[in-house]
């Protein structure tokens, strides 16, 4: 994609905060709505004399993640320390991995509009989160409960070249970890955090621009804002013949714009070395297989059979398997339902409009997928109409009773014994006469519509609609 003869190269750093209890190097608690420095230890506050110790599970939790990214697994991985002070980093370094990260060379694909991309993931590697800064005018106060926070940063290459694809390349990335249940995703209370980095060279050259980092952006939407504002701005800068800084950026979605934040380091200023405190990572093959077969279905794949095994359009699939208990939710109606485009159907459009009003997650439904599968093979069954069934799902949201209690309960049963709607039809063609020599005469049009409602009212919405039409086809010649 090229803008005004330009090519925008963009690689992004994803922050996923591990969902452990305890934080990467310490026993403390990483629970988010704790009082200020309630989280806090001599570990997490860089106490002179206080020794890290590595947390198993966030160990598992990378391994994970980066198999579920098609990475090889470093079997013996090393800690590093990156020095640099800020006020919110306790030890003056950030325990991080640098030449020898746990996870490298893997790839993702994903759809953006309709067509498949793919974007090769550099590195995976482990780290500790910092503290944070709170200010207030002219002074700041320090909270360290994020301190010592596991993170596992993914670092893509430089392979995508559109805000859109920037954007949908990290919904990928909390999807999947999602779906591993390895991290809440919850870009609001900071649980994954995007770094883009932004270049532009004119088209059909080869070498790489001079790279903008955009900090720490919280937003999907903000991401393709802010990529967007700097590919202009450094399109701006290069056709005024202005030299781009290798800088890092804040994005300010109040001004719709990007600013300097700090010119940035490469990696000498960092001075990394192996933490002499931490032994390497040492992981077995039987330990890596182990993980890799406890991984679930991953969205992609899942979409794939959803189409190719069930028959479900792309986009249904798409839907379903946005978030991975919607894609349970559907499987197991469809289970006892037998019927995938209509359980689909259901989901895509009641299931999930009453969640949207409630403001409630499908875990929270108040109708289980069984129930709604029993209702769905109600449908099939003959015994409610579809018009039924809305009465039942409304009923069902409400009460929380299966179809068949709600159905015997208001009397909802569909009438579709044949020799019954003939005699309701006579009945209201001889109610009729007038219209019905109109309809056969041709005198008056579009008549059939009122016969099917006079029926259907005169059998209080239980006869079944497919054999009215069929009766009254057959006497009305």
């Amino acid at each position: 994609m090229s803008f005004r003869g330009f090519e925008a190269v963009i690689g992004i750093e994803i922050h996923v905060q591990l969902s452990t209890q305890s934080k990467i190097f310490s026993g403390d608690s990483t629970q988010f709505n704790a009082g200020d420095n309630e989280n806090t230890s001599p570990v997490s506050v860089g106490m002179p004399g206080s020794l890290p110790v590595l947390n198993r599970k966030a160990v598992e939790y990378s391994i994970k993640t980066g198999l579920a990214l098609g990475c090889r697994i470093r079997e013996k991985s090393v800690f590093a320390r990156k020095n640099y002070f800020y006020p919110d980093l306790a030890k003056g370094y950030q325990i991080s991995q640098y030449d020898q990260p746990i996870c490298e060379d893997g790839e993702i694909t994903f759809k953006v509009n309709g067509e498949s991309k793919t974007v090769s993931i550099t590195r995976a590697h482990m780290e500790e989160d910092a503290g944070k800064s709170n200010h207030h005018g002219d002074y700041t106060l320090i909270n360290y409960n994020r301190a010592g926070i596991p993170l596992l940063e993914i670092v893509s290459g430089p392979d995508m070249h559109s805000a859109q694809e920037a954007a949908e390349y990290a919904r990928t990335i909390r999807q999947i970890v999602r779906y591993l249940d390895v991290c809440d995703g919850n870009l609001e209370e900071g649980s994954l955090r995007c770094d883009c980095n932004v270049s532009v060279r004119k088209v059909g050259e080869k070498k790489l621009g001079t790279k903008v980092e955009l900090k720490n952006i919280n937003s999907f939407r903000f991401v393709e804002k802010a990529i967007e504002y700097e590919i202009e701005r450094q399109i701006d800068a290069v056709e005024r013949n202005e030299a781009i800084i290798q800088e890092t950026r804040l994005w300010d979605p109040d001004k719709n714009r990007t600013f300097s934040m700090r010119t940035k380091e490469n990696a000498q200023d960092y001075r990394y070395f192996p933490d002499p405190d931490l032994l390497p990572v040492t992981v077995s093959k039987e330990m890596i297989e182990k993980y890799r077969q406890s991984l679930p279905e991953l969205p992609i794949a899942r979409a794939k059979r959803f189409q190719e095994e069930q028959g479900l359009p792309e986009l249904d699939a798409s839907v379903l398997t946005t978030e991975k208990p919607l894609a349970d939710f559907y499987e197991a109606a469809a289970k006892v339902s037998k019927n995938f485009k209509s359980t689909s159907n259901w989901i895509m459009t009641e299931v999930l409009r009453e969640l949207n009003t409630a403001n409630k997650l499908i875990q929270d439904s108040p109708i289980k997928p069984e129930q709604l599968g029993q209702m769905i093979a109600l449908i099939d069954k003959g015994e409610i109409s579809g018009k039924m069934a809305k009465t039942v799902f409304q009923e069902m949201w409400a009460s929380g009773k299966d179809p068949a209690t709600i159905v015997k309960e208001k009397g909802l049963v569909q009438i579709s014994d044949a020799g019954a709607i003939e005699k309701l039809v006579e009945e209201v063609l001889a109610q009729n006469a007038q219209a019905v020599d109109d309809h056969r005469t041709g005198k008056k049009k579009n008549l059939f519509g009122f016969f099917v409602g006079a029926v259907m009212k005169a059998s209080k919405g239980q006869a079944n609609p497919d054999m009215v039409n069929k009766i009254l086809q057959e006497k009305l010649k």
